[in-house]
């Protein structure tokens, strides 16, 4: 014989969708690309590059609406592996601005690819006119 089921069910009802808060795809991709950026400001800040910090923290401020707290301790890894750690975060904030159509979180981040790469491969970056 079967038990009677005596605890409430753990799957919701299909018409249950406005007894929980959801967010639009827009505001998913504002948080996943203010996450992103905030790990490269990170990385950033350890590097010691204030002039490349205070552009994405424009950014992460602009997405999150408050100003992001700045990395104050060092992991003491080395700067290659560092630059390594920036360009893949450059990297996937760049994936994600695209889909989310953010030229310029998008211009950022690839600079910042570029500027990695320029730093691992020991090339010259030069500079738009």
């Amino acid at each position: 014989m079967y038990e009677p089921i005596r605890t409430k069910s753990v799957h919701r009802m299909a018409d249950d969708d406005h007894a929980y808060p959801h967010r639009s795809r827009e505001e998913e991709l504002d948080i996943q690309l203010a996450g992103h950026l905030a790990a490269l400001l990170a990385v950033t800040d350890e590097l010691g590059d204030t002039k490349a910090g205070d552009l994405i923290a424009r950014q992460v401020a602009r997405l999150r609406g408050a100003p992001p707290a700045r990395h104050a301790g060092l992991s003491g890894a080395p700067a290659e592996d560092l630059h390594r750690k920036a360009h893949a975060l450059a990297g996937r904030a760049l994936v994600v601005a695209a889909s989310r159509a953010d030229t310029a979180a998008a211009i950022l981040a690839a600079g910042r690819m570029d500027a990695h790469t320029a730093a691992l491969t020991g090339d010259t970056l030069v500079a738009a006119p």
